[in-house]
């Protein structure tokens, strides 16, 4: 009897799922595995949305495996060590994960290939399962990585995701493995009062829906802060409850211009991805050097406070952030207005921002956020590094009647667009009615610091 592991990460679905698949021809029983990761956990990024959203997905892959007359096993601790003890356990020969892109998830796969080989068994780490293009299979003439958005998108365009593989109908696993139990959302701590629900069941319906009935507005409406007319999936990508290459084919398939600018956004989400298998340290560095003198200092702290907050006295920023402390997620524009503001107005270093978000984030992919984040700070791939997003501008044009800001700041919510956008200009006698802070700095202010600072870049 051949036993193979399934060690899964971030692709807890059993949808479209290359390791799994390969596995299951490969042996005769499989032993679907996760390992509740102590260095993740150690190292901040278990924050408590995501772990709330976990326990939906694991509890949800768990039930998929079940019906097919299998089930999920859980192990905590260190990732290798665990790995290690249920291969010799089950006697599995062979091991299949998805592959990663970050410098710990190289290091993982690099430490768990020793580990096995020095027992005479194998490990396979298969391509397209998180992203749908391969991070490695683009790659300009003189580089090993593109650097630039748009050369990707064309040679991503050109390039078709693979096929895309049923679930499997059954399954048998070794009945005598030990598992820890499946964690329980209610056991978190600490969650955004309106976090979304997880689990692949949760992610294909809302891809089917998003497909029937929101993607062909998304060309016009996907900037409409009040109207949230995206689609949501973020977090199902993230976890992998929903395959980003079968996304893609389905997209494709409903055609028009809604479903193209949908899919460029998924080609953003591969172009990172491949940007940090290429860069891992642009997790932490900035990707490209520009003499910044960001500040993150005592004399920032106030500032850095209200911005988290949702209390910098300019509404559409606040409005963003409140979002987000509610919710674990925020409007794709409204992320870039408030890193915007954070990093050009107020001259933040982009990093205090990047944790922040992964603190509540529950999409927090480590490749998007921090290259999103150098994105907007100018330190990234954009062509126009000096880039500087006006709140009040963006807030009249994405915001025009002021819904989203009268949503998430409701001591506002009397006040008609567009002074909304710019309460400070009110009488003061008509500005003291409403409890809301004046604005930490004026935008004029923020943009002579900012240029200040870069040098002479």
């Amino acid at each position: 009897m051949n036993v193979a592991v399934v060690l899964y990460t971030s692709d807890l679905r059993v949808h479209d799922h290359p390791p799994l698949r390969a596995a299951l021809s490969s042996c005769d029983r499989v032993v679907p595995l996760f390992v509740r990761d102590q260095a993740i956990e150690e190292s901040g990024f278990g924050a408590p949305n995501r772990r709330a959203f976990l326990a939906d997905c694991l509890a949800g892959l768990d039930d998929a495996l079940r019906e097919r007359g299998g089930r999920l096993v859980i192990r905590s601790g260190e990732a290798v060590p665990e790995v290690l003890a249920l291969v010799r356990e089950a006697d599995a020969d062979e091991v299949h994960m998805a592959a990663g892109v970050s410098a710990y998830a190289h290091a993982r796969e690099e430490r768990l290939r020793a580990a096995l080989e020095a027992e005479g068994r194998r490990l396979y780490v298969h391509d397209m399962v998180v992203t749908a293009v391969a991070p490695g299979a683009l790659r300009p003439a003189a580089s090993d990585h593109f650097a630039v958005f748009t050369p990707y998108l064309r040679r991503w365009t050109e390039l078709p995701p693979r096929a895309v593989t049923a679930a499997p109908r059954a399954l048998r696993v070794p009945g005598s493995l030990r598992s820890d139990p499946v964690p329980e959302r209610a056991a978190v701590t600490g969650i955004s009062p309106g976090l979304a629900r997880g689990g692949e069941r949760e992610g294909r319906r809302l891809l089917t829906a998003w497909l029937r009935a929101g993607v062909d507005g998304y060309h016009d409406a996907h900037d409409d802060l009040a109207g949230d007319a995206t689609s949501r999936l973020s977090p199902h990508l993230h976890f992998g409850t929903v395959s980003a290459a079968e996304t893609v084919h389905r997209a494709r398939a409903v055609k028009g211009p809604g479903a193209e600018a949908f899919v460029r956004q998924l080609c953003w989400r591969d172009f990172h991805h491949q940007v940090l298998a290429a860069r891992p340290d642009a997790a932490h560095r900035d990707y490209r050097e520009r003499r910044d003198h960001w500040r993150s200092g005592g004399d920032a702290q106030e500032e850095i406070r209200a911005w988290k907050e949702g209390r910098t006295g300019y509404p559409v920023v606040d409005a963003a952030m409140r979002q987000l402390r509610h919710e674990g997620w925020m409007h794709n524009r409204g992320r870039l207005l408030a890193a915007s503001f954070l990093a050009k107005t107020l001259y933040v270093d982009w990093r205090i921002g990047a944790r922040h978000f992964l603190d509540l984030l529950v999409d927090g992919d480590l490749a998007n956020n921090q290259l999103n984040w150098q994105w907007v700070a100018g330190t990234g791939t954009d062509t126009r590094p000096n880039r500087v997003l006006n709140p009040v501008r963006q807030g009249v044009r994405y915001d025009p009647d002021g819904a989203y800001v009268h949503r998430w700041v409701p001591e506002l919510a009397g006040l008609p667009a567009p002074r909304v956008h710019e309460p400070w200009r009110l009488p003061a006698a008509e500005r003291a009615r409403y409890d809301y802070p004046e604005p930490v700095v004026e935008l004029a202010d923020g943009l002579a610091r900012f240029r200040q600072g870069r040098g002479s870049a």
